[in-house]
């Protein structure tokens, strides 16, 4: 079974890292949701407040399969200037494991020099990270070698869809897409 991380920090967007925690769930994929510090309660950028499985300081690096940043612009700098989430990006680049990040979170990316050249981000947060490579409104998700990215809130879903294309198949990503009925989600 694939094992991914999705790590929260204060100010995170919420229909982004619920959307990602849920469908990959869905897919039979196991998710480990981690907290920055010890609170194991982390606060969304709407004052939604999340429970949390697990630390980020206590992440088995090498039992995961891949590592998912949801956005919100606070949870983004926060990821950013954490030493352990740097460092799992970095590791897990090294190593070819399948990255992810939407919205603001693409910077997260850019700050570990994981990003590739091709991505997207929330519109003009591209100015934060850098304009060349970009996609804009070309794709809700765009994919660069490891690295997975994706807009917003908006479309989480799809970029959550990707995701499991990418550890489960085109079949387990049909057949989600079909019971979620979303059809707009390539």
């Amino acid at each position: 079974m694939s094992k991914v991380l999705v790590p929260l920090a204060g100010g995170f967007e919420e229909i982004e890292a619920i959307s990602i925690i849920d469908v990959l769930r869905r897919a039979d994929i196991e998710v480990i949701v981690a907290s920055l510090n010890s609170d194991n309660i982390v606060k969304g950028a709407n004052n939604i407040s999340v429970l949390t499985d697990i630390e980020i300081k206590d992440v088995v690096v090498d039992e995961l399969d891949m590592i998912v940043l949801p956005g919100g612009v606070e949870g983004t700098y926060a990821l950013a200037e954490d030493i352990n989430v740097q460092y799992i990006l970095k590791k897990m680049d090294a190593e070819g494991k399948n990255i992810g990040a939407i919205c603001a979170a693409p910077y997260a990316l850019h700050k570990a020099g994981v990003l590739k050249h091709n991505y997207t981000c929330y519109p003009s947060f591209e100015e934060h990270i850098r304009v060349d490579g970009f996609m804009g409104d070309k794709a809700k998700v765009v994919e660069d070698s490891n690295v997975i990215t994706s807009r917003g809130p908006a479309t989480a879903i799809c970029f959550a869809l990707t995701i499991v294309n990418k550890l489960k198949g085109k079949e387990a990503f049909k057949a989600l897409q079909t019971g979620l009925l979303a059809d707009f989600c390539e």
